[in-house]
C-alpha cells in the first residue's frame, strides 16, 4: 500500500492526518489505531512511539485545531476593527468558516468527547480561542453600565452556542434544511442577540 502523507521523520503528523480524515469519513468512534496507521503507511505497533492509544491522537488532533482556530479568530477579530462591533462580528463568521472547511479538526474538537483539560498543551489551545471571543465580548459591551452589563464569559459563550448550532444543523451536510444560508442565520441571531442587549440599534 502506498504510504498515504507519510515521509521519514513526519511520522506523528502522518497519523494525524490519517485521524482527520477517518474522523470525517467515520466519525471519532469509527475508527482504530490500526486504521489511522495503514492510512499513514505503518505498522500499528509505529503509533504507539507517539501516541498510547486514539484517544491520545484525536486529542492531538483537536489541539492544532484549536491552535488553527484561535489564529483565525484573532485574525478576524484584527481584521474587524477599529469597529468592536464589525470585529465582534467577524469572529463569528470566522466559527462558521472554519467549521466547513476544518470539518475533522471540529469533530476531534467539539464532538469527540475528549475533554479540552486532557492535556496542559490542549487546554491552553481552547482557552486561547475561548478568550478572543471574551475580548471581543468585552470591547463591544464596554459602554453598558457595569450593573446591567453580562459577563463577557457568558456573552461570549451565548454567541459561541448560537455559532455551533448554526453550524450543527444548518452548515455541515446532517440533512437540516433552511430557507436561509447558515450565514445570514447566523448573522440575523447575532443581531437579534445584540438589540436585545441594547448594543445595537433596532432596524
Amino acid at each position: 500500500m502506498p504510504k498515504r502523507g507519510y515521509h521519514h521523520g513526519n511520522l506523528r503528523q502522518a497519523l494525524i492526518d490519517a485521524a482527520l480524515r477517518l474522523i470525517e469519513e467515520k466519525g471519532p468512534t469509527g475508527f482504530t489505531l490500526s486504521e489511522a496507521a495503514k492510512q499513514a503507511g505503518v505498522t500499528p505497533a509505529a503509533v504507539y512511539r507517539h501516541f498510547h492509544g486514539r484517544e491520545d491522537l484525536i486529542a492531538e488532533a483537536a489541539r492544532q485545531g484549536f491552535e488553527m482556530f484561535a489564529d483565525l479568530m484573532q485574525f478576524a477579530h484584527d481584521k474587524g476593527q477599529p469597529s468592536a462591533l464589525a470585529a465582534f462580528e467577524a469572529t463569528g463568521r470566522a466559527y462558521l468558516a472554519f467549521a466547513c472547511k476544518h470539518p475533522g479538526h471540529y469533530i476531534a474538537m467539539f464532538e469527540s468527547g475528549i475533554s479540552v483539560n486532557r492535556t496542559p498543551e490542549l487546554a491552553a489551545a481552547a482557552n486561547r480561542a475561548k478568550g478572543v471571543l471574551e475580548k471581543a465580548a468585552a470591547a463591544l459591551s464596554e459602554h453598558i453600565p457595569p450593573d446591567k452589563r453580562p459577563p463577557a464569559s457568558m456573552f461570549s459563550a451565548h454567541i459561541w452556542a448560537m455559532s455551533h448550532g448554526v453550524v450543527e444543523l444548518f452548515a455541515r451536510n446532517t440533512g437540516a434544511a433552511s430557507p436561509f444560508p447558515p450565514e445570514d442565520l447566523l448573522e440575523s441571531g447575532i443581531g437579534i442577540y445584540l438589540r436585545g442587549l441594547g448594543l445595537i440599534e433596532p432596524d
